[in-house]
């Protein structure tokens, strides 16, 4: 293997493991697993990269590219450790974060509490200014307030102030006011404002969304900071680009100018892959499951295109771009993929509460101390405890050997704390946290298609994430889904998700108005102006004008209602004849998410977007080398499957394995990074193009369907 500087590197940040992909110039791609480091996520990243390299007899400065999805934002949330951040507001609207919507996810569950809001009311503090819905001045800005809020925030070391003003979406110049006291008073606090974050109307949403990105600035910078000191450190001067929720990518710098933009990093680079993966095999109609160490992800890809939403909730035990499971976490209004996420993953814990309910999750054992295999001090029975026990996994060890567990402390873990309590057997037990588990991932799955209009019998099933390929089977089997698709690689199909993704910039505008009668001149003002600041973006960070393509979409309702439905404009110019194509396209999707049309002729167009996109160098042809720790052909293993029977040898065989034909179930699928299985019934196969396909056998006697 040859140094060339056009090496790629995917790098994805799990709650348990750090999964790295390389691509080198012969378009040959290795893998790596290494456990993360939550004190510092940037060492995982840097151990791995150097230990490849050291490995292939490469140097540093063989790498052209870093490719980077993190959760550091995400944990940030939910482990409320993100910066000290105080919110300047149009006085009267000192409150807004508390208020929220009136959204209460579970109506019948008393003991539901709203979210704490990530700014404490105390640095919530009021200026007098206001704007009307026009933009016109209705109150001048009082400096003089400006001029105390700031004297306060210094004295409390605040390191972060997000500002949010009334209608600052139609005129932000207040807002910009008011940021450039904060930068020149302030210069150590990071300035978040909501005409820069989110020009629409909404002023929770604005808020809300204003204040995450302010909140985790701060935290991603020092981050992604350190992350590229550590590889310059290593020799490399390679660009570092960040996944986005959208699916796209960004320059590092632009990622720590705008956070909130890669709150979904990692989950989006999974579905990336699926898509492209799905094209270019010709499913076009597919639901993903990506299954981790702490979480699992589910989404949805229809006709080869993906599903993205424009709000998204981060922090709750479902968080979800669902309508119909809203109020939990902290509201988001970007562009993101249309992700389900459940607190479900390889390293959930499972208990029994005090009612003598089995649960499973959202806590998780993560990366330190991991589950009670691992033999790290942890005594809690995990999902992964219970697939070692149930002889799902490698008995001794994980990842091509890089990880020594034992099965004799996750038999312990699930005795003491499932067995015992519930009078279960333990191998009963074991199987009932795998199917608790299962349950968790299903109701990810119905949010993204269900609670959408599309019923999942309609789709194929493909699986990824470490654990993903254990469940997946059962998972299936329980949507009535026929048919599961696994490809190459599953355990790090995030990180090779990452080298198929492209550089993109999004943007949008509000232009409320009615669709009859708008006028268009002033909307395609709006729209050119996006394009003309998209371009130059992009320009900025060295990419060539003639790569820039640039689409548009906008948000429709009808006359009346409080929430859109984005549908393609078929070009960059609105026209009467493209207005009338819009409200079709609206008309079309609303029936298909509702079930009915609606009886008003009445429309209105609320927001217009922007997505520019840099077209990447054609892919060169990819194939996977070398596998690492594959299972010994002719292996065979002791394995339950919950029927009510003993235990059965079944063999574990490799990928390869089934390139002589098909294999009826029960068997063991084992690979570097991950098991596959095929339960009783079941038959599994390779497609054409390396894919593990498993036909899932129909219960109609069980009403699985």
């Amino acid at each position: 293997m040859s140094a060339s500087a056009d090496m790629r590197i995917g790098v994805d940040i799990g709650g348990t493991f750090t999964d790295l992909v390389f691509l080198n110039p012969d378009g040959t791609l290795h893998k790596r697993k290494v456990p993360s480091t939550p004190s510092d996520y940037s060492r995982a990243i840097v151990d791995g990269v150097q230990a490849y390299c050291r490995e292939a007899g490469l140097r540093p400065e063989a790498i052209g590219e870093v490719v980077h999805a993190t959760t550091v934002a995400t944990n940030a949330i939910l482990e409320r450790k993100g910066a000290r951040t105080a919110l300047i507001t149009t006085a009267g609207f000192r409150d807004v974060l508390e208020l929220r919507r009136i959204r209460i996810p579970m109506s019948y569950d008393l003991g539901w509490q709203k979210p704490v809001p990530l700014v404490e009311r105390a640095w919530r503090l009021e200026i007098p200014e206001r704007m009307d819905a026009r933009g016109n001045v209705l109150v001048a800005l009082d400096h003089q307030a400006l001029d105390q809020a700031i004297d306060a925030l210094l004295k409390e070391g605040v390191e972060a102030v997000a500002v949010c003003f009334l209608h600052a979406y139609r005129n932000p110049d207040h807002e910009r006011a008011v940021g450039a006291a904060f930068r020149a008073r302030m210069p150590q606090a990071y300035v978040s404002l909501s005409h820069e974050v989110l020009p629409e109307m909404l002023e929770f949403e604005r808020t809300s969304t204003t204040v995450v990105n302010a909140y985790v600035a701060p935290l991603i910078a020092r981050y992604l900071g350190t992350l590229r000191e550590r590889l310059d450190g290593l020799g490399t001067t390679a660009p570092l680009l960040v996944m986005q929720s959208n699916g796209g990518l960004i320059s590092a710098g632009a990622a720590a100018g705008r956070p909130v933009t890669i709150i979904e990093s990692g989950p989006a680079a999974g579905v990336v892959a699926a898509a492209r993966l799905a094209q270019d095999c010709g499913y076009r109609d597919v639901l993903t499951l990506d299954m981790g160490g702490t979480t699992t992800k589910a989404s949805i890809i229809e006709h080869n295109a993906i599903l993205r939403a424009t709000e998204y909730e981060v922090g709750s035990a479902v968080s979800a771009s669902s309508r119909l499971m809203r109020g939990n976490g902290y509201a988001l209004r970007i562009p993101v993929i249309d992700i389900s996420e459940v607190g479900a993953g390889g390293g959930s814990i499972a208990q029994v509460d005090p009612g003598g309910s089995l649960r499973v999750g959202p806590r998780s054992a993560g990366a330190t101390p991991g589950p009670a295999c691992y033999g790290n001090g942890n005594l809690h029975p995990t999902v992964t405890d219970a697939n070692l026990v149930l002889g799902y996994l490698n008995s001794d060890s994980l990842a091509g050997g890089s990880l020594t567990i034992r099965r004799d402390l996750a038999l312990t873990a699930i005795h003491e704390h499932v067995a015992l309590r519930t009078g279960l057997s333990d191998l009963d037990a074991a199987h009932g946290v795998h199917q608790i588990a299962n349950s968790n991932m299903v109701r990810a799955i119905k949010s993204v298609s269900v609670e959408r209009g599309r019923d999942p019998a309609d789709f194929v099933l493909m699986v990824f994430g470490g654990a993903g390929p254990i469940h997946a089977a059962g998972v299936a089997r329980e949507l009535g889904i026929g048919r599961v698709i696994v490809p190459p690689a599953p355990g790090v199909f995030s990180a090779f998700g990452l080298l198929r993704a492209d550089v993109e910039q999004h943007s949008a505008r509000t232009v409320l108005t009615r669709t009859a009668g708008a006028d268009l001149d002033s909307v395609n003002a709006a729209i050119d102006t996006m394009r003309a600041e998209l371009t130059a973006a992009l320009a900025g960070e060295g990419y060539a004008e003639p790569l820039i393509s640039i689409r548009a979409h906008a948000d429709l309702r009808y006359r009346g209602q409080s929430s859109e439905i984005t549908v393609p404009m078929s070009g960059m110019t609105l026209t009467r004849e493209a207005v009338t194509e819009l409200e079709v396209r609206f008309e079309t999707e609303f029936e298909r998410t509702y079930g009915h049309v609606g009886q008003s002729r009445e429309f209105e167009l609320v927001t217009v977007r922007l997505v520019a996109s840099v077209s990447r160098p054609a892919e060169r042809p990819m194939h996977w080398g070398e596998e690492i720790g594959e299972a010994p052909s002719g292996e065979r293993r002791m394995v339950y499957f919950g029927d009510g029977g003993s235990p059965r040898e079944v063999d574990v065989i490799r990928r390869a394995d089934l390139a002589s034909g098909r294999r009826p179930g029960p068997l063991v699928i084992q690979e570097y990074d991950t098991s596959v299985v095929v339960p009783p019934g079941d038959t599994a196969w390779l497609d054409g193009f390396g894919n593990i396909v498993i036909g899932v056998r129909e219960e109609h006697d069980t009403g699985s369907r």
